[in-house]
């Protein structure tokens, strides 16, 4: 997805005996190497039906990978992530989960699904051409005729691409390698897919993490008032550091400001290409610096940054937020059009227009996050779910529910949701964490112990309390 899409928007045991299983499944399997992954793993695509209600349809190949447990002496349900997005190809995040999930690994498997429509599984992808440069382009440049050109490169049916159908070949998985059971672990919408499952096939299932929890109760896709929520609250740790008060002790006013200044005239500044090194134009308006802004409110690094590039963008300079932008051009982070696909059939349609309003009354970047949806949605093919789709989820599995408080897409209040639907669950809300607790902290650990434990209730969670309190950069030198 290119960076002008993702600030709009801003997750086994193998042996001879399992071989039989996966003849019938048609599965292939075989060593290989994955990214900085220095031990062999193993590489997989079972094909399973596009469309599972003709089962003798077209068929499609999901693409997985099994990185086998360090130590397997004793059998141990693996752990299958499932990614976000909706739009992550799972497998592409292999180098990363390998050391999230290092004290997993030392026993079980990790099993890695690309969700069809993304990485190898037939992916789902538009390359916007009209919004190519993150530099010279603004959110508004995506026209119909882009979008409908996108649509018309997809193959196949799009709207078997959906979340109930990717919970089928991910069961179709477990069972091909030969696992009774799986446990889950599901980070942003990996949440509503491990909901999802839990729903589908809770016989599947051990164990559940809900990391970061986008609730079947509540649609992805309105995150105006959680973006505003995180960014007070960015607003409020800055005035509560002593070093980032006395350098920045205006910034809610200064953000203001800026966005004031973006929205009467838009800025063009000549500037050298931060990776090429070739002229190019920064071409900004209050969207696209709101946009920039909400994307780095996802991590504690990016947040870090945030009080600097606004002062700096207050006083005329605009380097520092070039700077943040070139640190993620041009990676793959979600396959966009599968998440096109998903929440405009799944969500966005179930959002009134007083859901969109009451979205849109917060002072951070009003409306700008219903841009997204508001430009593609109506050309995307259409399915809908069932009622029984959007019904709260309560199977009786251990379930662990991790939430950040700083978290400007998946609040707190939306794992209360789960934890409230989920009789076996315990919500662990860390103070000083955004999005996807365990990709940055401890918590990770704690998620080990949970697998072996299955007690929610009765996990060590002290570490949780040495996460140190947002700290803010205050120099263009990076001094804290």
């Amino acid at each position: 997805m290119n960076m002008m899409w993702k600030n709009l928007l801003a997750l086994s045991l193998l042996s001879l005996t399992t071989m039989s299983w996966a003849n019938d499944y048609k599965l292939t399997l075989e060593n290989c190497h994955l990214g900085e992954i220095r031990s062999q793993v193993k590489c997989g695509n079972l094909e399973v039906p596009e469309n599972y209600q003709q089962a003798d349809g077209d068929k499609i190949s999901i693409n997985f990978a099994v990185l086998p447990a360090i130590d397997n002496s004793e059998y141990k349900a693996p752990l299958m992530f499932l990614a976000g997005g909706p739009g992550q190809a799972a497998v592409e995040l292999a180098t990363g989960l390998n050391r999230v999930f290092r004290e997993v690994r030392k026993t079980r498997d990790i099993i890695l699904v690309d969700q069809r429509g993304t990485g190898e599984s037939s992916a789902l992808s538009c390359d916007f051409e009209a919004v190519d440069n993150v530099y010279s382009s603004l959110p508004d440049a995506l026209s119909p005729k882009d979008v409908k050109d996108c649509v018309a490169q997809f193959k196949g049916d799009v709207t078997q691409y959906n979340s109930e159908n990717a919970i089928r070949d991910f069961d179709a998985i477990r069972s091909a390698l030969g696992h009774e059971k799986l446990n889950i672990y599901g980070g942003s919408y990996g949440t509503r897919a491990g909901l999802v499952y839990m729903r589908m096939f809770p016989q599947s299932l051990e164990s559940v993490v809900l990391d970061s929890v986008g609730p079947i109760e509540v649609p992805i896709g309105m995150f105006g008032l959680s973006g505003a929520r995180s960014f007070e609250l960015l607003l409020e740790n800055c005035k509560n550091s002593e070093s980032c008060h006395k350098a920045f002790p205006n910034l809610a006013e200064e953000f203001q400001t800026v966005k004031a200044r973006l929205a009467k005239e838009v800025v063009s500044i000549d500037i050298l290409h931060p990776r090429l090194g070739t002229p190019t134009k920064l071409v900004i308006d209050d969207t696209k610096f709101t946009g920039n802004l909400r994307f780095q409110l996802y991590g504690m690094e990016g947040r870090s940054m945030v009080p600097l590039v606004i002062h700096q963008a207050f006083l005329g300079n605009f380097q520092p937020l070039i700077g943040l932008m070139a640190r993620t051009e041009g990676e793959q982070l979600v396959y966009n059009g599968l998440l096109f696909n998903i929440v405009c059939n799944e969500d966005i349609p179930r959002v009134s227009e007083a859901d969109k309003a009451s979205d849109a009354g917060n002072n951070f970047d009003g409306k700008d996050s219903q841009l997204a949806w508001d430009m593609v949605c109506p050309f995307f093919p259409k399915y809908r779910p069932s009622e029984d789709f959007y019904q709260s989820v309560t199977a009786d599995i251990p379930t662990l529910i991790l939430s950040g408080n700083l978290d400007p897409v998946t609040p707190p209040s939306n794992g209360e949701y789960s934890a409230n639907s989920l009789p076996n669950s315990h919500h662990i809300v860390v103070e000083n964490a955004s999005h996807t607790v365990a990709m940055s902290t401890c918590a990770s650990d704690i998620i080990n112990e949970f697998l072996t434990s299955k007690t929610p209730k009765a996990l060590d969670e002290s570490c949780l309390t040495d996460i140190p309190q947002e700290t803010f950069m205050t120099s263009v030198n990076g001094i804290q």
